[in-house]
């Protein structure tokens, strides 16, 4: 697996399309960082971590709304291993009319880019998800 948070986002939007409950995939740090940006923002409903020692994964509880859609209705991954793509605060704009997040590392940590833009924090812009 040469990019884990292109399979993570994918595997979430593919999971939401076919209404499933919930979608587990492996562990690691950043993807619980990221995770923790789309649980603030409401794309969402939970996540976990599960098993011990060598063998962990995250299992993503999704949320829909009453008609049964899904909260996510597409994701773009921006920064590839190949190209990273890096924006200053200012030139941050708003995904999807201000329906969608673009998820931005930044020095301070992983971060939506409303929060980055209040604080005045540039960075490489991973993926957008609305």
């Amino acid at each position: 697996m040469k990019d884990s948070i292109a399979d993570m986002i994918t595997r979430i939007f593919n999971a939401s399309v076919s209404k499933k409950e919930s979608v587990v995939f492996t562990y690691s740090k950043l993807k619980l960082a990221i995770l923790d940006v789309l649980l603030k923002e409401g794309f969402v409903k939970s996540f976990s971590k599960k098993g011990k020692k060598v063998v962990k994964y995250i299992e993503v509880v999704l949320i829909y709304d009453e008609d049964g859609r899904p909260k996510i209705s597409g994701v773009k991954r921006v920064s590839k291993t190949s190209k990273r793509i890096y924006q200053k605060s200012k030139d941050l704009k708003p995904i999807k009319n201000g329906y969608g997040i673009a998820v931005i590392s930044t020095p301070k940590g992983i971060m939506s880019d409303k929060v980055a833009r209040t604080e005045h924090l540039g960075g490489e812009v991973l993926f957008k998800i609305w």
